[in-house]
């Protein structure tokens, strides 16, 4: 008869034969992290708050291992009743007693998975908290040098690979050394001659095994390394900006011929792959009965000459269910190592961004001052991104209260940098950056960004409703208030004409919207915020005239009253500046108004000859043109 255990708790679902699991790559290889005291009491933090739920798990884990041997001994028991007395009444109460262990093991397993389920998806609630919360501090130049796609991937896969770890590697472990523990402990106390022949033919089992394993873990490598290819391609190509440039230039043609010869390759590797699986398996299932043959063979030669009076056909059909028992949970010890190292890679990924310090946060005894006298100064101020690459070198100058100061230089010049410090975006490597006569970095770090408005010709909007997107400004602002702000911003009319008018989903970072009308929307986002400094990067030469004028109206607007710097990429906008400020190669070489900078500037007038009297001119023919 076919023994009745369960799997082991823990070890359920399908099993996945020489797959990739149980073999490293080189890199992981290369990369392997150290094991160390401090480590391991860190990772064994985030399970200290649930321990009473894993001393659960664990004692549930030990009975359903004492449970798992029941159905083995069931059976013997079974075959020698019918063998030596027939006695239907002894079958039945053993069939009885099969099935309320087979139930109890069942309903013992569930409980298990479900408190293991809730303690993984509670540690990885606690760790996405912490790594979220944790990166929201880090400062700006963290998501400048950092990919996105790495920040994801810390945020999602490798903190849900922490629940694989904890739910099923850890537990598993437990689970396959008490299984195998409890089999050799009742092989051994069956018969000890006929479980030494088990065990010895388990590793017959095993190596095989592993060894067809890595040459399908070889191939499932190469088929996912073109899969990798073949998905770059398609979202490089079907993407909203990648379709069109295959159309723009007609490579629809090249790009399908492209797409077939990398998804022929998958195909043919993949087609390897599986081929050998299946030929594996064939001689898998041969490769199994031995052990059942070595002990059927060993028992009734022992039954038949008598050497052991003792043993009967009971015993030896238990002997054969507990080898079948062992051959899962051993394999699983085996491939431990792989495992393990996996899941230190993974907490490991997830520290290193844990460990990276927070170089802005608010000072000890932060400062909230009245700003009525909103000044911008910098006084010698030094930056760098990084070593030996200084950025800033030396900046000083102060915009007085309520006044509007323009920047103008080269890109690259450290222009971005001058404003990204003012909200401390950066900070000063040296030297100091003073609103109202206080040193930024002695601010509370909210009430500081929450008296500066920034607008940015790189707008950003969320994926939801204009009026969600206006009330991230002031989430309890006024519809009053809103349509204001709107109108100072010259975008109150276009929204009215919509439809569902505030209601309007914008789309992805604002894609249904021009940009033009996402720039005066951002623009209303500032007004709504009202605050004491305005900072503008007034690169609006990519927008049609008619959005460029309503933007201009809309800047001026909201510049009257504050302190004001602008990155000046308009002729108008520098002529209307209380004094203009050229930098170049990160030093401030000259300041003054339009008429004196042409006089003594060589870059000055280099930048107005190239930038500035171009658009004038521009601007110029637009007005001659009109009716």
């Amino acid at each position: 008869m076919r023994p009745m255990n369960p799997p082991p708790a823990g070890m359920r679902g399908p099993m996945h034969i020489g797959g990739p699991r149980g073999f490293l790559t080189e890199a992981e290889k290369q990369n392997r992290p150290k094991m160390d005291k401090k480590l391991l009491l860190r990772i064994l933090g985030y399970l200290k708050p649930y321990k009473w739920q894993f001393l659960l798990v664990f004692a549930a884990l030990i009975v359903s291992a004492v449970l798992g041997l029941f159905p083995s001994i069931i059976t013997g028991k079974i075959v020698d009743s019918i063998i030596a007395d027939g006695n239907l009444q002894t079958l039945i109460k053993l069939l009885v007693l099969a099935f309320i262990v087979l139930s109890l093991s069942q309903i013992i397993s569930v409980l298990e998975q479900y408190i293991n389920s809730w303690i993984s998806q509670k540690i990885i609630f606690d760790m996405r908290n912490e790594m979220y919360d944790h990166l929201q501090r880090m400062p700006h130049a963290f998501f400048t040098n950092e990919k996105q796609g790495d920040i994801i991937t810390r945020m999602n896969s490798d903190i849900n690979g922490v629940s694989a770890v904890i739910s099923v590697m850890l537990t598993s472990v437990v689970s396959n050394i008490l299984t195998v523990g409890t089999c050799v402990f009742y092989l051994f106390y069956t018969d000890w001659r006929l479980a030494i022949v088990g065990l010895i033919v388990i590793p017959l089992l095993i190596f095989p095994t592993k060894a067809v394993g890595k040459k399908r873990w070889m191939l499932a490598s190469q088929a996912q390394e073109k899969n990798d290819e073949l998905n770059t391609h398609i979202n490089e190509t079907l993407s909203v900006s990648g379709s069109m440039l295959v159309k723009l230039f007609t490579k629809e043609k090249a790009e399908y011929e492209k797409f077939r010869g990398i998804n022929n390759e998958v195909t043919k590797t993949t087609i390897k792959e599986r081929r050998a699986g299946s030929w594996f398996h064939v001689f898998l299932g041969m490769f199994i009965q031995i052990a059942p043959l070595c002990i059927y063979f060993a028992g009734g030669f022992l039954i038949m000459s008598r050497a052991e009076s003792g043993l009967t056909v009971g015993d030896i059909t238990v002997v054969v269910a507990l080898v079948n028992r062992l051959y899962q949970p051993v394999r699983s010890l085996l491939d431990l190592q792989v495992d393990f190292i996996r899941s230190l890679a993974l907490f490991t990924r997830i520290f290193e961004y844990l460990d990276r310090p927070h170089e802005i946060e608010n000072p000890q005894n932060p400062v909230k001052p009245l700003l009525e006298d909103c000044s911008v100064e910098f006084c010698d101020v030094h930056f760098s991104y990084e070593k030996d690459k200084e950025i800033l070198k030396g900046v000083s100058f102060k915009v007085p209260k309520g006044k509007m100061y323009a920047i103008v230089g080269t890109s690259g010049a450290g222009k971005s940098t001058i404003i990204g410090m003012i909200p401390r975006l950066y900070d000063a490597v040296s030297g100091e950056v003073k609103i109202a006569g206080v040193n930024v970095k002695d601010y509370d770090l909210a009430y500081l960004r929450t008296n500066i408005g920034i607008v940015t010709q790189d707008t950003y909007l969320f994926n939801g409703t204009i009026l969600e997107n206006l009330l991230y400004a002031k989430p309890d602002a006024t519809m009053d208030e809103i349509e204001n702000a709107c109108k100072v911003a010259n975008i109150y009319d276009f929204i009215m004409s919509l439809p569902q008018k505030f209601e309007t989903v914008v789309g992805n970072r604002g894609l249904k919207l021009s940009g033009g009308e996402k720039q005066r929307v951002s623009i209303a986002r500032v007004v709504l915020k009202n605050p004491k400094i305005l900072i503008l990067d007034e690169a609006t030469s990519s927008l049609d005239s008619i959005s460029e004028n309503l933007i201009s109206a809309a800047l001026d607007n909201i510049m009257k009253g504050r302190t004001s710097i602008v990155i000046a990429h308009r002729l108008s906008t520098v002529i209307a500046a209380d004094k203009i400020m050229v930098i170049e190669k990160g030093i401030i070489t000259a300041e003054g108004s339009h008429t004196a900078l042409i006089d003594k500037s060589e870059k000055y007038r280099e930048l107005y000859e190239t930038q500035f009297r171009k658009v004038l001119e521009l601007e110029k023919k637009n007005i001659d043109l009109k009716p």
